[in-house]
């Protein structure tokens, strides 16, 4: 990689672009609106269920233009969804202004690991033990949504449920290898504790991407 493009990624003009695709949004609070996704690589979060793992090597994914990223999304949605990977690995700052001065939402999926950047119509915020967010992160959340794996899983998401700000929109999301056995308790978890919301993978019942 010449020094011109290390210049351009760290300003963050130029990012590891993975795929980008127009979907349905799939989780959260969004569900079921029309986006377009980014997906940027690079992770060092380790999530030992990563259904993106390709994604955590940054230098597998061809260096890209955010301008060029920001030209294609136009064309699909007035809303983007930046993902990964972990996204704020990278700066947020040049394409997200980008993005907004084109009119478009700013939505992002991270775990809150690295420093806060970009400019977001909303912020989802999911933790992972692995490598917990920066408390700078808490402020700006929108969303929270916890991934349940085992029953600990529930202790982690109220540690973190007390961080956010009270406007934040609160989810739980059974893990995708575990959903026949974690959903159930979910549900009774909810039922129990409504300031949560049951968040599904909606895309994969829908087999999109």
């Amino acid at each position: 990689m010449n020094q011109e493009t290390k210049d351009l990624i760290e300003q963050g003009k130029m990012l590891p672009l993975m795929e980008e695709f127009y979907t349905i949004q799939g989780e959260g609070y969004h569900t079921g609106k029309a986006a377009y996704f980014i997906r940027v690589g690079g992770c060092d979060v380790g999530c030992h269920w990563c259904d993106v793992k390709e994604s955590w090597n940054a230098d597998l994914h061809p260096p890209t233009l955010a301008n060029t990223i920001v030209e294609n999304a136009k064309k699909y949605s007035d809303t983007v969804v930046i993902t990964g990977g972990e996204p704020l690995m990278w700066s947020m700052d040049y394409i997200t202004n980008t993005l907004k001065e084109n009119g478009l939402k700013t939505h992002i999926e991270t775990s809150g690991a690295y420093s806060f950047s970009g400019v977001w119509d909303w912020f989802c915020l999911s933790p992972k033990k692995t490598k917990l967010p920066l408390e700078e992160v808490y402020k700006e959340a929108d969303e929270l949504k916890m991934i349940i794996h085992n029953k600990s899983d529930f202790e982690f998401a109220e540690e973190h449920a007390a961080k956010v700000g009270e406007k934040c929109e609160l989810f739980l999301q059974p893990e995708w290898s575990k959903k026949e056995k974690m959903t159930e308790l979910i549900v009774d978890y909810v039922m129990k504790n409504p300031k949560w919301k049951i968040s599904l993978q909606t895309h994969k019942y829908l087999n999109i991407p």
